[in-house]
């Protein structure tokens, strides 16, 4: 459903919030499910386009998907079309995702066969799919690109065990290889892995199935092949860039917040990176309580040179709250440097902000200097477009702290990532409608 949120700015919101399931976490999970032909029960599954669209992709293979209740769902991969990874109308509903390309190590361990066009998703420069085709190249399989038809091909008699240093710990390939590992023939070591905590959700779900994963939460997994695997339960951790946004959100708008069930020891570096820009936050129970504040005041390095927020992978600070760190950093008291290192492209929002009367320096496509406004000039109001699923928030969140109206179109690309926003900001007083 595209359209646009109209949002009155400038108002103090307070009350509870919940996160969602997390999405990065639900795209992995969801491609599992087609590694046995047993039942599989997934619950907190967030409701939003991406997730559904790989659910409707997985129906059309032939899972047998029942819905048990909200976010609740079962899934049985016992009698699947496989014709359907090679038609037309696969060739389009793959494109949609890039989720989708996940699918590519359960079909191959499980069929010795894989197709798969070339995933969409976000405009966030080149994201490379390398190194999961090396991964399953070392492992046996054969790849081949169509050129013309932009599609990919992999198959293979057997995959067998082997050691593979990934060149990129990326998440989604080492997912990939994990996948493809469990049922290969002997052991698999994983170098270079990457670590995530929703990568170990996606292990310790394998490992309840009957694989034999470990080093969990290292950057080293060793899997030991398996011949088959059998049904499980499993329950999506919270959204943890949902829970980065409502803590800036707070932050913003001076609102005392508290976010529900947060679940604290998977959060990594997030409370702290954000206690840097001066904010409190405070751990109660497992929810994250933030009392309202007038001001806030960025931390300088022991040196007192000037704080940078630089991306890296698991356990560093992840990309996805780079936007919501830099939106923050513009009402803070002190100056920030917003350093993007794993994508190109994604602080180009900025100029949105500029118009919004921040005071940002883009110095290249990947640093941007904010210079905070102390909450002293509130930023105004304006129309703007959402480029991706994490500037559309950011910009959001810019919007609920600006005096006047703001327009925000394009917003199916928040509506992709985050489930009914509009209803859960206006249950804390968020004056946000959909037009």
């Amino acid at each position: 459903m595209s359209g646009a949120f109209q949002i009155r700015g400038g108002q103090r919101l307070s009350g509870e919030i919940t996160p969602q399931g997390a999405k990065n976490e639900a795209l992995q999970i969801l491609c599992a499910v087609l590694l046995t032909d047993e039942e599989v029960r997934i619950k907190n599954i967030p409701d939003i386009q991406d997730i559904n669209k790989l659910i409707e992709i997985l129906a059309n293979i032939g899972v047998k998907v029942k819905k048990n209740g909200k976010g609740d769902y079962t899934f049985k991969a016992d009698d699947l079309n496989f014709d359907y990874t090679k038609s037309k109308e696969f060739k389009k509903d793959g494109t949609k995702l890039r989720g989708s390309v996940m699918l590519l190590g359960p079909m191959l361990s499980r069929f010795k066969e894989a197709y798969m066009p070339t995933p969409g998703g976000d405009k966030i420069g080149r994201r490379r799919l390398d190194t999961h085709f090396q991964g399953f190249v070392e492992m046996g399989a054969e790849f081949h690109f169509d050129e013309e038809e932009y599609f990919y091909t992999l198959k293979a008699k057997e995959l067998n065990g082997k050691f593979i240093l990934l060149e990129e710990a990326s998440v989604t390939g080492t997912a990939n290889i994990i996948m493809a590992a469990v049922l290969a023939k002997g052991k698999t070591r994983i170098y270079n892995a990457a670590c995530e905590p929703y990568l170990q959700q996606l292990c310790k779900m394998l490992n309840r199935m009957g694989a034999q994963i470990s080093g969990i939460g290292s950057n080293l997994l060793t899997i030991e092949g398996v011949t088959h695997l059998h049904g499980t339960e499993h329950t999506m951790l919270p959204d943890m860039i949902e829970i980065g946004s409502w803590i800036g959100l707070a932050a913003m708008t001076k609102s005392e917040i508290t976010i529900k069930n947060v679940n604290w020891n998977q959060l990594g570096v997030i409370p702290s990176t954000f206690r840097k820009l001066g904010i409190q936050l405070e751990k109660s129970n497992d929810d994250i309580y933030i009392p309202s504040q007038e001001h806030y005041k960025v931390q300088k390095f022991i040196d007192g040179s000037i704080l940078t927020v630089s991306d890296a992978p698991w356990p560093g600070f992840t990309p996805d709250l780079l936007s919501i760190v830099l939106v923050v950093a513009t009402q803070a008291k002190g100056s920030v440097l917003i350093h993007q290192k794993m994508f190109e492209s994604r602080l180009f929002f900025v100029d949105k902000l500029i118009d919004m009367g921040a005071q940002i320096i883009l110095c290249d496509p990947h640093r941007a200097t904010v210079i905070g406004l102390n909450h002293e000039i509130p930023l105004r109001g304006t129309v703007m477009t959402s480029p991706d699923i994490r500037a559309g928030n950011a910009l959001l969140i810019a919007a609920l702290s600006a005096e006047g109206q703001s327009i925000i179109h394009n917003i199916e690309q928040i509506d992709r990532g985050y489930e009914d926003i509009d209803n859960r900001l206006r249950s804390i007083g968020a004056n946000i409608m959909r037009i």
